[in-house]
């Protein structure tokens, strides 16, 4: 059993929202349930076009496979989004250039199932705060590498730079990730929208603060545009029950 809420925002900044949310807690083909967050890329429509088809696309292939490893139907389901938008910018030429990160999650019994491509985010909250995914970014390698510190790398001017995108190439390489839930976990999917505004601290107070999942996304949501609200916002909450 688990207990979710997802929600999207415009932010202060922009005009379109091209963040994309997918939420289902019900059964989606052979995975359990299905939780996907994407933050398009494009100009105008495009970005918006892209993360909205992409989620889609990965829902119709993952309700029509035949696959039973949750692993093998992300992937291919995740293969076959970057396949059609790349048809589909070279069919249309307001659509070129256009591109979305993902980040999905299954949760099967105790374990949580993480695909990601991009800098769009998965994080396990209880006492502390776990980033599980690693961003996809040219910040990101910069600090793997050794070149800066985690805290440069926050107001890097070239942090937004992703390395990794739905539709930036003609194959995609997705990572995965298998995390073992416990009691009091909430797990968080967001966009960068959420993660530039806010440190993962201020996630975490917040997520360990009273109300319900509804309450506590809004919250995350007015603590994002308070901050500055540059970019669209979007969040799916999961709350693990016995």
């Amino acid at each position: 059993m688990l207990k979710t809420f997802s929600i999207t925002d415009i932010g202060r900044k922009r005009k379109q929202n091209q963040d994309y949310v997918f939420s289902s807690e019900r059964a989606i083909g052979n995975l359990p349930n299905l939780f996907i967050v994407a933050d398009g890329m494009g100009g105008h429509k495009a970005g918006e076009y892209a993360s909205k088809y992409t989620v889609e696309t990965i829902c119709n292939h993952i309700e029509r496979s035949l696959e039973k490893e949750p692993v093998l139907i992300l992937r291919k389901a995740i293969e076959m989004a970057n396949t059609q938008i790349r048809k589909r910018a070279s069919e249309d030429l307001s659509l070129e250039g256009m591109g979305t990160t993902v980040v999905a999650a299954t949760c099967l019994g105790g374990q949580l199932q993480v695909a990601n491509v991009g800098d769009s985010r998965l994080y396990v909250v209880n006492d502390g705060i776990r980033q599980i995914t690693r961003d996809h970014s040219l910040v990101e390698e910069m600090v793997r590498l050794g070149g800066i510190d985690r805290a440069a790398a926050r107001n890097h001017p070239d942090k937004n730079i992703i390395t990794r995108a739905i539709g930036a190439n003609d194959t995609v390489e997705v990572d995965f990730f298998t995390v073992e839930l416990t009691a009091g976990d909430i797990v968080v999917l967001c966009s960068d929208g959420l993660t530039n505004m806010l440190e993962d601290e201020e996630i975490r107070e917040i997520l360990s603060g009273p109300g319900e999942l509804a309450q506590k996304a809004q919250r995350l949501i007015e603590a994002a545009n308070a901050h500055g609200g540059k970019d669209n916002i979007a969040i799916i909450l999961i709350e693990p029950l016995a």
